[in-house]
């Protein structure tokens, strides 16, 4: 739809802008000096700025909600149709069951049959219908309520006024399943977003799971031989680890404090940096929030939820990072050989419970038929014979799940909460009165000058203790890491035959079988805290942070981004960096994320180099193939270590890295130096150059891109780039494993090359001791995925170029903006 500028609407603009500016003149001035009387205007308002970003006032919080579900589904509406179906458990009803559906948090996990049995099982549960009769904390606050009742309001008015068969999205224009929604939708949308850190390992299993020697619509994993302990938990394992390293979710946050900005720069800083999917439900979305002296708030949300998960207050700014925590656990149940469904606990037999749950399914010929599974549950949770794909036969025992998110809707309080902070303290009494977020960090900075991390959420009640008491041999080596694996979560197994097994529950925590929220992780300095997904031990590494086993590990190698992460922080706030003078700038802070440095580089490419030299003739034989390596030497020696757009030498490095890591952790690499746990940003280090191992993956290396016709000292932007609209993008960055901050992962979309995750909602934020926040942002993928709309890639193009939208926060920067918008939902 064309725009219609601020001129075309003169008289309402005029009128609107006016009123606003008179009852709204505090508004994007710290909390501390808002008069109590400001109010908001009668009808809900939507302020578009550049880059079609709205700025959303009301004077409810129904009235926000409103605004904010007209406006997403203007962008969005497809891809929020589409996740409603998902919830709904209606895919293979219009999408036939052998599609692909993203419930988790990867992309194109499971089928879309396996997806619909697993959300109707919840469904005919009524799990989110039992959680909404409750009481806050558990169930959603009168204000959560308020917000998503008008989001239904938003959404349908959209809809209605555009009608489906005019929807400018060819995706799902005149679809049978784009309807009105209802609040059930909205809530049902929420808890997918919040058990999603399970679903992905654990959602086929569970579906699939049937008793030795009962039918199953899949191979039945109870067919497999069974393993040994070991080998069980290796497999799990690798198969978590290739998981992550394929492209799944994760983040970098850094928060600087006084000590840790430069002189004269302001109180403190905040850089968010959520690494998520650039497709599908997962997509964020940029948005500020304002009920004049109340609540105001700007950042980005996953799409559909009418709150800011990512962003800033008037006084305190704040990210989240995927954390190291399994919010599930396994119970090993013996069964009775004669009656599969018989397990044992305490000495006596008890009953498995059967759901007959069945889905409609659209056939080959139009017509809609039925499947029905049989899928089973014991006092523990559901049945699962697979995690990660890794077979759990059901044969002398069965293994059920027990996940902490399941009767969790409280992270939408949580949400809210954070919406309201007026500093880090507000921020670490929130997470612990709601233990609501799943499965993330929270790093946050605050107008006063602090820095915190906080690793507090729903994360399952196992203290050191009891799983010393209760791991089965499985359990053992995967919870307590003796095969360790790059950014695994340690997986609990417990031994389901003993009922004091189970988690117990706290006093303290939110929700039975919780961990005390103050026995977990948090951090504050004035100098800095970040974290890049690996578990809290080295937020800081002058203050290195100790807690339960479930939490993650201590004196283990970390990441290459952690590292990069850490040296980043610590090289500006010494000056050692090479940048003018000490301390972060916004400028230095945005500098640092976009220089897409390599840790890998820094520590392997000399010695990658000298191997390239050291070769006769400069030949080497692998598999089967004399390869000359002579034209890569000069090529890597030249490369400047970073994946920017105009590099050269660095896809050559990437496809060598690849190949000499193949998916095994980074500290068994052949390094002189091993890893040590005094020295774990600087270790392990030292690449051995006569390394039978370095020599292959670069000869293998070189093969492959002539193999694939792509010059040695080819460009990044010539090989990594995007399509949109028949216009190429080149994307700079790279993947995790090379330890660049910037992080994006290409894949294929529909055939097409694409980024599948990455640097999504990208945000600057500074503090000074007084006066508005400042803020710059990027949306990596830009607010729409409609390839008709003007916002489909107009960020993605300041992405590519490295370039940043300044915020407009206040009042007076809202009505100055050139591209202003307004649409009053009268």
């Amino acid at each position: 739809m064309a725009r219609r500028r601020l001129e075309a609407r003169l008289p309402i603009a005029v009128m609107a802008v006016a009123a606003l500016m008179s009852t709204v003149a505090a508004a994007g001035a710290p909390a501390t000096g808002t008069p109590a009387a400001v109010t908001g205007p009668d009808k809900p308002t939507i302020r578009y700025t550049e880059y079609g970003i709205p700025h959303i006032i009301a004077s409810t919080m129904e009235g926000l909600g409103e605004g904010y579900g007209y406006a997403a589904a203007k962008d969005n509406i497809c891809t929020l149709a589409d996740t409603y179906l998902m919830v709904n458990a209606q895919r293979s009803r219009y999408l036939g069951a052998d599609g692909k559906a993203s419930p988790g948090q990867n992309q194109n996990s499971t089928t879309n049959l396996n997806s619909d049995l697993y959300f109707q099982r919840m469904n005919d549960d009524r799990v989110v219908e039992r959680l909404l009769d409750q009481p806050a904390p558990n169930g959603p606050e009168p204000e959560v309520k308020e917000a998503i009742r008008g989001y239904v309001q938003g959404y349908n008015r959209y809809l209605a006024e555009t009608g489906v068969n005019n929807l400018s999205d060819p995706a799902c224009r005149g679809a049978a399943w784009v309807r009105p929604i209802t609040e059930l939708d909205v809530y049902r949308h929420a808890h997918a977003e919040i058990i999603m850190g399970s679903a992905d390992p654990l959602l086929d299993g569970e579906v699939n799971a049937a008793p030795p020697g009962a039918s199953a619509a899949a191979p039945s994993a109870a067919a497999a031989p069974a393993a040994s302990a070991e080998e069980t938990a290796t497999k799990i394992r690798e198969a978590m680890a290739a998981s992550r390293q394929q492209g799944s979710m994760g983040s970098n946050a850094l928060a600087v404090g006084s000590q840790g900005v430069a002189a004269g720069t302001g109180t403190s800083m905040l850089l968010a940096n959520p690494h998520f999917p650039w497709q599908g439900k997962n997509r964020m979305w940029q948005s500020q929030l304002t009920i004049p002296g109340r609540f105001n708030v700007s950042g980005a949300s996953l799409l559909g939820l009418p709150a800011v998960n990512i962003g800033h207050t008037d006084d305190v700014a704040w990210s989240h990072t995927v954390a190291t925590v399994a919010p599930f656990g396994l119970f090993d149940v013996q069964v009775d050989p004669l009656h599969p469904t018989n397990y044992l606990v305490d000495g006596a037999w008890q009953q498995m419970t059967s759901q007959q749950v069945g889905v409609d399914v659209l056939k080959p010929d139009g017509s809609i038929g039925r499947v029905t599974r049989t899928l089973w549950s014991t006092r523990y949770g559901p049945i699962t014979t697979s995690v990660h794909g890794v077979a759990l036969p059901w044969v002398v025992s069965a293994h059920a799940v027990r996940d902490a998110n399941t009767d969790n809707l409280r992270a939408l309080n949580t949400w809210f909460h954070l919406d309201q902070a007026k500093d880090v303290n507000d921020v670490v009494n929130t997470l612990e009165t709601t233990q609501g977020v799943p499965f993330f960090n929270t790093v946050a900075s605050d107008r006063k000058g602090n820095a915190l991390y906080a690793d507090i959420q729903a994360a399952p009640n196992i203290t050191d203790e009891h799983a010393r008491s209760c791991l089965t041999l499985t359990g053992q080596v995967l919870f307590n890491q003796q095969l360790r694996l790059p950014n695994v979560p340690p997986v609990s197994v417990f031994d389901g035959k003993r009922s004091e097994c189970d988690w117990p529950n706290d006093p303290n925590a939110v929700a039975p079988g919780l961990l005390d929220p103050h026995k977990q992780p948090r951090l504050i300095r004035s100098d800095f805290v970040g974290n890049a997904n690996d578990s809290a031990w080295l937020a800081n590494p002058e203050q290195p942070l100790s807690f339960p086993r479930v939490m993650g590990d201590t004196a283990a190698p970390r990441s290459l981004r952690t590292q990069e992460l850490i040296l980043t922080a610590q090289n500006r706030i010494s000056g050692s960096d090479g940048l003018p003078g000490r301390g972060f700038t916004p400028e230095t802070m945005r500098q640092l994320l976009f220089a897409d440095n390599s840790r890998a580089a820094d520590l392997a490419l000399n010695a990658t180099v000298s191997t390239c030299r050291s070769q006769p003739f400069g030949l080497v034989l692998v598999d089967g193939n004399l390869v000359n390596v002579s034209e890569a030497c000069p090529i890597l020696a030249a490369w400047n270590h970073k994946y920017t757009a105009d590099s050269r030498g660095s896809w050559l490095f990437e496809n060598l890295w690849y190949l000499l890591t193949n998916g095994q952790a980074i500290e068994k690499l052949p390094w002189r130096v091993p890893f040590d746990p005094k020295d774990p940003v600087h270790t392990p280090n030292s690449l051995d150059p006569g390394s039978s191992a370095v020599r292959d993956a670069l000869a293998r290396a070189v093969l492959a891109l002539r193999n694939a016709g792509i010059p040695l000292n080819a460009s990044l932007s010539e090989v990594q780039k995007i399509t949109r609209n028949a216009e190429q993008i080149p994307i700079h960055g790279a993947v995790h494993e090379l330890g660049v901050l910037n992080v994006v992962t290409p894949g294929t979309v529909d055939g097409k090359l694409d980024i599948t995750f990455g640097s999504s909602f990208v945000q600057e934020t500074r503090f000074t001791a007084d006066g508005p926040p400042q803020a710059a942002s990027l949306l990596a993928y830009s607010q729409s995925a409609n390839p008709n709309s003007p916002h489909y890639s107009d960020q993605t193009r300041l992405f590519s170029a490295g370039q940043w939208v300044t915020e407009r926060y206040t009042e007076d920067q809202i009505a100055a903006s050139p591209a202003l918008e307004i649409k009053v939902l009268d």
